[in-house]
């Protein structure tokens, strides 16, 4: 599926990201952990073609993304739901969500997606005609998940999809994303900083410290690691 080697990005004269390598496999979701400016958001950035890195590989499904734009990364089956939703506020539930339907595929298959994730997430149907602004926190983040599945993902990118939520959202969200995995084969990175609640619905993880994969392993692995238990658990 993604297979990232010798990856380095970064702003200007700053690099950010030294030498990252990892793999998500089909229906797999892979865990990235780290604390804020660990280098996660410019990692997502790198991958899903917002930002050229400077160095390495970013190879999906055989085909080299690494120095292709957005547009061919997300023709390419990546759809990212990103840090802090950046939905259209003015904008209806529903016209959110028909921006998801980026190209002929995805336009001729709405209706059938919009009633899988309106399955998905109940609350979106009942609002659909409302305005994206004026729902909940933890509304418009179903929004915005819900216009990434639209777009027909093979691999999803969850950034920080637990940011400023309650936790019983958080865990709504998450239980979507391991039914998507487990039932679609839809593969899913899911950048975290709570990495209880991360590692509690991953397959694998990774943990990146000052741009750099500093661990890896099952969730198992990480969840046990000392390391992991001392700085990012409190124990």
């Amino acid at each position: 599926m993604l297979k990232v080697e010798g990856l380095r990005a970064g702003y200007g004269a700053i690099n950010i990201l030294w030498d990252l390598s990892f793999e998500v496999n089909d229906g797999e979701i892979v865990a990235f952990l780290g604390s804020n400016g660990a280098g996660k958001t410019t990692m997502v950035r790198a991958v899903s073609g917002m930002l050229k890195p400077s160095a390495g590989s970013v190879l999906f499904n055989g085909e080299e993304l690494a120095k292709k734009n957005s547009r061919a990364v997300l023709d390419s089956g990546i759809v990212q739901v990103p840090e802090g939703r950046q939905l259209f506020t003015e904008m209806t539930v529903l016209e959110n969500l028909e921006m998801g339907a980026f190209n002929k595929t995805t336009r001729e298959a709405f209706s059938g997606n919009l009633q899988k994730v309106y399955q998905w997430f109940p609350k979106l149907a009942e609002r659909e005609r409302q305005l994206a602004g004026t729902l909940s926190g933890g509304e418009q983040q179903m929004v915005a998940v819900a216009r990434a599945l639209i777009g027909m993902p093979k691999l999803l990118i969850l950034d920080e999809p637990s940011l400023g939520l309650a936790p019983n959202i958080v865990d709504d969200i998450l239980a979507v994303a391991s039914s998507m995995a487990r039932n679609d084969g839809i593969s899913v990175m899911l950048v975290e900083q709570d990495i209880t609640k991360a590692l509690a619905c991953a397959d694998r993880g990774y943990v990146i410290e000052n741009g750099r994969i500093a661990l890896e392993g099952t969730a198992a692995e990480l969840g046990a690691n000392e390391h992991v238990k001392k700085a990012y658990l409190g124990i």
